[in-house]
């Protein structure tokens, strides 16, 4: 097997165990994949409409509406009143779902020092300065379909 199988082995590894870590991780805090990210993006900007929240996650009007059902039958979020669009509603998070948020970055960073927390300077920024080109030819492929998935 040559270096570039080898080290595509190690990325196709490491995101397999990044799932599981992230998906057992999760379940416990009784969340998803899909809903965390929404309470990452509301993190992120705040509070939003449904519909700003399905374009920033990419998906159609629907599966945000499940997702936010699902939030708010377990307590991370509510629907309040929009202040300008009587149609709409924000998504605001609930106490717990801030508090869930606030664990979840705190939960990231501690991840970042386990991982990188002793490399040295040079290598980590060799690391990084890889990963990012491989992040970018990646996308590239994604974007102009380079090569067939199979």
């Amino acid at each position: 097997m040559n270096r570039r199988h080898e080290a595509l082995n190690q990325l196709i590894e490491f995101s397999v165990l990044m799932n599981e870590d992230m998906t057992t991780s999760l379940g416990r805090a009784g969340l998803t994949p899909s809903r965390t990210h929404v309470l990452w993006e509301l993190a992120a900007a705040g509070p939003m409409s449904q519909r700003q929240l399905a374009e920033r996650l990419k998906v159609s009007a629907r599966t945000v509406t499940g997702l936010i059902d699902g939030l708010v039958a377990t307590g991370f979020v509510t629907r309040e009143p929009h202040p300008s669009d009587r149609r709409a509603f924000l998504v605001t998070f609930t106490e717990q779902g801030r508090r869930t948020a606030t664990a979840l970055e705190k939960g990231q960073a501690d991840f970042a020092e386990l991982l990188f927390g002793d490399m040295d300077g040079k290598r980590f920024d060799q690391f990084t300065a890889g990963l990012a080109e491989v992040l970018e030819r990646f996308k590239h492929g994604l974007a102009t379909q380079t090569w067939e998935a199979s």
